[in-house]
Formats: C-alpha cells, structure tokens, sequence
C-alpha cells in the first residue's frame, strides 16, 4: 500500500514540476499560443461551412421460405444444401455502389438546382464550378500540383481513332468533378432492417436537399427498371404476339365474310365447306388471338407484381445547421496544440539543447584548467616546506618555554 502512495505521488509530483517547467518559459508559451490561436482562427474562418440533407428509405420486404432460410443458415457454416433460390443481381447492400458509379453520377450533372438566396434555377455542375468558396490552401495545392502536370494531361480526352475521343476515357475535368460528386455522396444500408439512408453534402443547404430528392427518386427508378426488366421484355412481347394475331384474325373475318356474302344463294356442297372452312380458320385465329390477351395481361399484372415499393420515413428537408466542424471547436483545437508544442519543446527539446552545449563548454574548460595545473604544483612544493619549517619552530620554541618556566619554578 505505502508503495502504491509514493508511486501515486511521485506520478503527480512529476505532472506538477512539468507544468511548473512549462510555466517557467512563459515567452516561449505565449509565442506558441498566439501563434497557434491565429493560425486557429485564420483556418476556421476560411473553411467554408457545409450543410447535410438526408433520407431514410424502408425497401419492400422480400418474402423467404423455410428452406431458403434453412439454406441461409447452413451456408453460413459453410455446407451448401443444394437448395439455393435465385436472388437479384441487384440488392439493397449495393445500392451504396449503384449510387457512387460514374454513369449514375454523371446523370446528376443535368439536374436544375437553386440557392437558398437566388431563386435562380441553374445546372448541379454550373453551382460545383461557380457557387463553391474553395480554401486558399486548396487554391495553392492546385496551383501547385498543376505546375507539375503535364499539358496533356490538363486537355484530357485522348483522341481516338477519326479524331474522336475514346469511349472508355472520361476527360479530366469530367472525372475531377465526379469524384467531387462522390465525395459529398454518403449511401449507407442497415444489413439486419435494410433501411437506406442517402446524405448529400454542399455548402448551399437547399442545393443539399434537392440534390438530395433527385438521388431519392434516381435510385428508385434504376431498380425498379432493373427488376422490372425482365417483366417489360415479357409484356412488349405478348403485345407483338397479340397485335400480330388480331391481324391475322381480322384477315380471316374478312375473308369469310366476303365468300359468305358472294355465294350467299348458293346451295352446292362445294360452297358450303369451302365457307365452313374458312369460319374455322376465323374461329381458330380468334381462339388465338384471345390466347395472347389473356398473356398479355397476365404479363401486366406480373409487372405491376415485380415493381418494387419503397417507403420513405424521412423526407429530405433544408437543414439550417451546418454539419461542419464548428469555427470556435477548430480555435480551441488549435489553440491546445500550441499548448502540447510548447510543452515538448519545453520538456524535451530545450533539455537536450542545454546538455550538449554543457558538454561542449566542459571539455574545453577541463582542457584548460589541465595545461594550467602543472605550474601551480611546481610552485606548490616549496610553500609546503616552509610551512613545516615554521611548524617546527614553533614546537621548539614553545619547548623552550615551558623548561624555562620549569627551572623558574625550582
């Protein structure tokens, strides 16, 4: 226990003469904090700030049944039961891929936005290019970095073959904005509820929301498009067929009705079974044609079956506070690392300054005292014998005094 205490206090008593050193060089920490605190000040007030809109989606549930769950279970153990159902390509935990691709995000670049103070509508990539407030030091990294590129590379768009730029390659400034677009882009998708939640960020909070709304109803249309894609190719089909036998039947209508109104008196068995055969091939065209209608709209109805619903239980909105890092937290953040520089410098750095310029200024100080040394020993010698010599005549002398005082005595 005692030494657990002294422990305890040698701990603190340590803290105290550090706060005490640091104290000590007060020019030292007034530079660092004055120092620190303006550039603190003059970084939060050039950081723009940034506004985040978000929605929250509920995806439809996809029914399972007892043996894809059983089969769910067992895969996740490693043994596969031969009884997998087939599953979308598409599903909710790529939806943050769908939505940072470069085809959907260069549909963004179109898309009619306006500002919170100008009424005025204009494109998504017009507001990135003119409406940004860009830090200096963005300003002087790109300035920078741009000294050290290639002219090529600033023109971009290689050209193909004819002149024409190359399908697989996007020009720079195209792919410099939609990494810009990607970055402000947040999809993030719950495993366990599957809820989606969209976030978009800019430095204009109604540019946040509506880009925002757009990305909302984007995504719902590709995968809806998606999912309803192999249902749209079924229903265009059984239309064509449809289309095709109601010509078909049309065709035969007419013509049995043209042989049975032109041989309408006649009453030879001839007649009367080339007009039977032709109302059975106007009665087989139409069993036909009502085939494929009845196809037709049990493909609509597997449409509007495959189409799926989503529900919105949060609507993107116009925030009024930034989520960016506030000014004042950027000054005191700032301000304590001033605070931490000093004391390593105090505590650490100077210390090692002083002892090397200890050592340096020692060794030319022993150098000298040593070449001054020989001398002064050689001096030394005759003061210690006359030392020893009026010692002795003192004890002679002193002898002498007291016999004298003896005999006196007698």
């Amino acid at each position: 226990m005692a030494s657990s205490v002294d422990k305890g206090n040698s701990k603190e008593i340590d803290i105290i003469a550090s706060a005490k050193k640091v104290w000590a060089h007060k020019i030292s920490l007034l530079i660092f904090l004055v120092v620190f605190s303006v550039l603190g000040v003059i970084v939060a007030v050039n950081t723009p700030k940034v506004y985040t809109a978000s929605v929250v989606l509920a995806p439809e549930a996809q029914g399972t049944s007892v043996s894809g769950s059983l089969s769910d279970m067992a895969s996740s153990f490693g043994i596969d039961l031969g009884n997998k159902q087939t599953v979308d390509a598409i599903y909710p935990e790529i939806y943050p891929l769908v939505v940072s691709s470069n085809d959907f995000v260069l549909g963004l670049f179109d898309v009619k936005v306006r500002t919170k103070n100008d009424p005025t509508q204009k494109k998504y990539i017009d507001h990135l290019k003119n409406d940004l407030k860009t830090p200096f030091w963005d300003v002087w990294k790109a300035t920078i970095i741009s000294k050290f590129q290639k002219k090529d590379d600033d023109e971009g768009g290689a050209a193909g073959a004819g002149g024409q730029p190359d399908q697989f390659e996007l020009p720079k400034p195209v792919y410099e904005a939609c990494d810009g677009i990607k970055n402000s882009i947040v999809c993030l998708v719950d495993k366990k509820t599957s809820i989606i939640t969209i976030s978009v960020s800019d430095q204009d909070p109604l540019v946040a929301a509506i880009v925002t709304d757009t990305i909302q109803h984007r995504l719902q249309d590709y995968i809806n498009n998606y999912k309803t894609k192999k249902s749209r190719r079924d229903v265009a089909y059984y239309k064509k067929l449809m289309d095709e036998t109601l010509v078909k039947y049309q065709k035969a209508q007419k013509e049995y009705a043209d042989y049975a109104d032109a041989h309408q008196d006649l009453s030879l068995q001839e007649y009367q079974s080339k007009q039977e055969d032709l109302e059975n091939n106007m009665q087989l065209k139409y069993n036909t044609y009502t085939q494929m209608q009845t196809q037709y709209q049990a493909a609509l109805a597997k449409l509007q079956q495959s189409k799926p619903a989503y529900t919105v239980l949060q609507k993107p909105t116009m925030p009024y506070k930034a989520s960016s890092t506030p000014r004042f937290f950027i000054c005191i953040v700032y301000f304590f690392i001033g605070l931490v520089l000093d004391s390593i410098c105090v505590l650490f750095i100077y210390p090692l300054f002083k002892r090397k310029k200890k050592t340096v200024d020692g060794s030319e100080e022993t150098l000298f005292e040593s070449t001054e040394t020989t001398p002064s020993a050689s001096e030394d010698i005759p003061s210690t014998t006359n030392d020893d010599s009026s010692k002795a005549d003192n004890a002679s002398t002193t002898a002498s005094g007291d016999n004298n005082t003896d005999s006196a005595e007698a």
